[in-house]
């Protein structure tokens, strides 16, 4: 995984902000090509590992409820790129097209199955197919769909710069987002207006100190946090 020429990336990442950040990282190239190397290895191992666990919960989607055992959503990863990102459907057929896209602790979308899922990430799994593909990764900013990737400033475009994560400090930090959503009369505003920006600062704070053993100091916290 190295960086792309500054030049070919979109002329909305093509500015000093976002250099900044990508000057930062050119003197981590080793630490990207072993974060890639990592990725697939571990990928491959965990899917192996998870194949009977999964199985599992997608008999139990289709039996909490009618529809698709996977959910696929357009998000925006590395360079500004969009790909699918695949995740066990949390949510009742159909409502997932409703006009907001981020969801509360109460939301009504959310299946009986789909609550415990999302409280262990147990939804986020089939992700491990997208950083195989190289669209993911297992540490990295979480992916954003292209209607709040439009609300980004300037600089926070530089966390495009790096795939879209599974897991990352925002991850922790946010783990209860949707408790926090759900304090609020309009969830979508005060994503876009509260969460995004806080959350967008500690991402760049990420790529300043990334390297391939923080890495893994942060997925070992993902797994020690994750029950809390």
């Amino acid at each position: 995984m190295l960086l792309p020429e500054f030049s070919n990336l979109p002329s909305y990442m093509q500015n000093n902000e976002v250099r900044h950040y990508y000057d930062i990282l050119t003197h981590k190239k080793v630490d990207l090509l072993f974060k890639r190397f990592f990725d697939i290895i571990a990928s491959i191992i965990l899917l192996v590992i998870l194949a009977i666990p999964m199985i599992v919960v997608a008999v139990l989607i289709k039996t909490d409820s009618s529809g698709p055992v996977l959910f696929k959503q357009k998000r925006v990863t590395t360079g500004g790129k969009v790909f699918s990102i695949f995740k066990f459907r949390t949510m009742y057929v159909n409502d997932n097209e409703k006009n907001s896209q981020v969801t509360s602790g109460s939301d009504s979308r959310i299946t009986k199955v789909g609550h415990t899922l999302r409280k262990f990430r147990l939804d986020e799994m089939p992700q491990l197919i997208n950083v195989l593909k190289g669209e993911m990764t297992f540490v990295g900013t979480r992916p954003e769909v292209e209607r709040y990737v439009s609300k980004y400033s300037p600089e926070m475009y530089a966390t495009l710069l790096m795939p879209a994560g599974i897991t990352s400090l925002t991850s922790v930090k946010y783990r209860h987002e949707e408790e926090i959503l759900d304090k609020a009369d309009d969830v979508e505003k005060a994503y876009i207006e509260e969460v995004l920006p806080a959350k967008m600062k500690i991402n760049l704070e990420y790529i300043s100190k990334f390297n391939f053993f923080y890495d893994l100091y942060v997925c070992i916290l993902t797994v020690v946090k994750i029950t809390d």
